[in-house]
């Protein structure tokens, strides 16, 4: 795959623009492959092959879509040294952790396979002269754009309920990361998915995505990415008056409590900021601790981070912006007057390879109020807070922009209970921190967005109501 197309009706489609745009592979800073430059011409045809197929797959009877959906799950698991290998060829991540987002991402079309025939509506009890059901109808064609840091999950994170509600869909990835997504298209079509169901565009946000989210057949626009980008996607949606699924990032807090179990609070506070070397939206950030244990949690936090191996345990960042950017962030935390308890640096693997790796970083002596704690970084940069009582722990919690996730570490059940429930987050963890289940809705409050991805609400949002009423003869009329 050294040059890379869209995938459209089945088959490969080059660009209108004849254009290709290097990738690079942030584990050495070298080319990995070029990718089409799709435009509106390219957008068109493909937004015309999504709608063409919606009929068609609307009809297919819904066990039989099911069967496709296992299919698929079982072709992504077949060849998944192959996925794993086109995503670490552009994200440079290990290959554990390669391996097991395919896993996951398979599990999607496993878990929306499963659902179909499901009932998607209800009977309401209105009169006696009259039946009244509500059935759950798809939009029809779904633009789909998926940041660089998950590729292949966050295509099939949305594709797989879009698809099980009815809708087809033309997804765009990021031109950072597109290989995966176009391989997983290429699956759909070889396990027997009918043409123009599942479609890729590449390209980038200027010359595609605006493309997509503008064109006046796609009936919806699921997005993951910046709160920038997302709120000129939901301006233009606004516009045209057409629904949006954003997922647009977070500044997680995660509370640990002075009666914690601290060694595996700190295990998972320490993922919390690592995995995928913090470029997750769901990333634990702010790190607040009780005030009578943060020396003690501190230490344990900066002895286990120093254990993180970098390029092996903990890949590079992604792209070569993001490798500045967080070394902006080094310099505002200096300009802050926080203290670096471990990290702060690029790493010496970067040195030794070319890649665009940094240090894990524990950032002490930090101000709620500060970027450092206010603002989005996407690196494995935590800083951590003190509180003195539960009250102030939520407070700085939720003072923030943002309202992804938030974690909680307690052996008290009833104060596990009652922070989670005043936390303005969209999903809590207690006493553990990852992204959740397939089953588990995901998405955000404030700047973190809205709509809902995963689980069975993740349909509801991929599909609309529709109520009939019938008016029935009474007897002897």
């Amino acid at each position: 795959m050294d040059k890379l197309d869209h995938w459209v009706s089945g088959a490969s489609l080059a660009p209108s623009t004849d254009d290709y745009l290097p990738v690079t592979d942030p584990a050495t800073g070298t080319t990995a492959r070029h990718i089409a430059v799709g435009d509106e011409r390219d957008v068109d045809v493909a937004v015309a092959s999504a709608a063409a197929a919606v009929e068609a797959w609307r009809q297919i009877p819904a066990l039989m879509k099911g069967r496709l959906f296992a299919e698929l799950a079982r072709a992504m698991r077949t060849e998944a040294a192959e996925l794993a290998a086109l995503e670490i060829s552009e994200t440079g991540k290990p290959q554990a952790l390669a391996l097991g987002e395919i896993e996951n991402s398979a599990t999607y079309f496993d878990f929306y396979g499963g659902l179909m025939g499901m009932p998607s509506g209800d009977t309401l009890d209105v009169a006696p002269d009259q039946h009244v059901y509500t059935r759950r109808e798809p939009f029809g064609v779904i633009g789909v754009i998926t940041p660089w840091n998950v590729p292949i999950n966050q295509a099939a994170r949305a594709c797989a309920p879009a698809l099980a509600a009815g809708n087809t869909v033309v997804v765009k990835p990021s031109e950072s990361t597109s290989s995966s997504t176009v391989r997983l298209a290429q699956l759909a079509s070889e396990v027997g998915f009918p043409p123009g169901v599942f479609n890729v565009v590449l390209g980038t946000g200027q010359s595609a995505g605006a493309a997509l989210v503008t064109h006046p057949t796609v009936a919806k626009v699921a997005f993951t990415g910046s709160v920038q980008t997302g709120r000129v996607i939901g301006k233009i949606a606004a516009e045209r008056i057409i629904p949006v699924t954003l997922e647009l990032g977070g500044k997680s807090a995660n509370i640990i409590f002075a009666d914690a179990d601290l060694d595996t609070a700190v295990d998972g506070a320490v993922k919390a900021f690592t995995a995928n070397a913090g470029q997750v939206c769901s990333a634990g950030t702010r790190l607040l601790v009780h005030r009578s244990i943060q020396d003690e949690v501190v230490g344990k936090l900066v002895d286990r981070t120093a254990r993180v191996r970098v390029g092996d345990e903990m890949g590079p960042l992604i792209t070569r912006d993001q490798f500045h950017r967080v070394q902006e962030f080094f310099k505002i935390a200096e300009s802050e007057g926080a203290h670096a308890a471990t990290g702060g640096t690029v790493a010496a693997t970067a040195n030794e390879t070319g890649g665009f790796y940094v240090d894990p970083t524990v950032y002490t002596g930090v101000d709620n109020s500060s970027r450092l704690a206010q603002e989005e970084i996407f690196g494995p940069v935590v800083v951590v807070i003190p509180f003195d009582t539960d009250d102030e722990a939520v407070t700085l919690a939720n003072d923030s922009d943002y309202g992804l996730v938030a974690g909680v570490w307690t052996r008290d059940v009833s104060r596990a209970l009652t922070v989670s429930d005043r936390l303005r987050a969209g999903q809590v963890f207690v006493n553990t921190w990852s992204t959740g289940s397939v089953q588990t809705p995901f998405g955000g409050w404030k700047n973190s967005g809205y709509g809902r991805e995963k689980g069975v609400e993740a349909l509801h949002h991929y599909s609309q109501v529709k109520c009939v009423t019938v008016k029935l003869d009474t007897p002897g009329d």
